[in-house]
């Protein structure tokens, strides 16, 4: 019994040691989809995002990188259509926590600089678009499941985070707060090399 205790203990140790000092590369794909009905419209919302990352591993349980982020939304309220296309480019930091050779948790936590364009077309051939510059802060927690030797799949429910913008031409600044733990589903592959 105690020879397999050391056993079982080496193993967990050199599965955690094994991912010191390599490169991380990975990304998500997300999609939201909300319906909202405010009595005499319904709004549809649909937004699809996708999210590399690139990072290195310099201790057993924590990594450092850069992140970038490409999405692009649709909103239709009656005959108004909205478009929304944006970007982010930041830096990230991950703990990870292995609960066995085959999953691990882990948080994430970025910050970075966002840009948004929008376009709205409206009844009888109406169109405005607008252009907004900002910042974000977001913490993601994640599962991660070891496919095979580094490879493998992330799989999260939502996070929280802050978020600027400010528009151009006198337009408005948002500032936002969100938790949309449960609303989005997202789906990513990584592996350490």
């Amino acid at each position: 019994m105690k020879k397999m205790l050391v056993v079982a203990a080496l193993a967990i140790c050199s599965f955690a040691n094994a991912q010191k000092g390599t490169v991380l590369v990975g990304g998500n794909i997300s999609y939201a989809s909300e319906t909202r009905d405010f009595g005499n419209a319904e709004t549809k919302t649909n937004e699809f995002a996708f999210s590399p990352k690139v990072g290195y591993q310099f201790h057993e349980n924590w990594t450092v990188g850069g992140e970038f982020t490409v999405s692009s939304s649709k909103d239709e309220t009656g005959a108004v259509e909205e478009k929304y296309n944006g970007f982010k480019l930041g830096a990230f930091v991950r703990y990870t926590m292995p609960l066995s050779e085959t999953f691990s948790v882990f948080a994430d936590m970025g910050a970075g600089f966002q840009n948004e364009k929008n376009k709205i077309y409206g009844p009888g051939n109406a169109y405005s678009k607008s252009k907004a510059d900002g910042m974000y802060v977001g913490v993601t927690p994640a599962l991660f499941i070891n496919m095979k030797k580094g490879f493998g799949l992330n799989f999260s429910i939502g996070g929280l985070g802050y978020e600027t913008l400010g528009y151009d031409n006198n337009g408005p600044d948002v500032n936002s707060f969100y938790f949309n733990f449960g609303k989005t589903f997202n789906i990513g592959i990584s592996k350490n090399f």
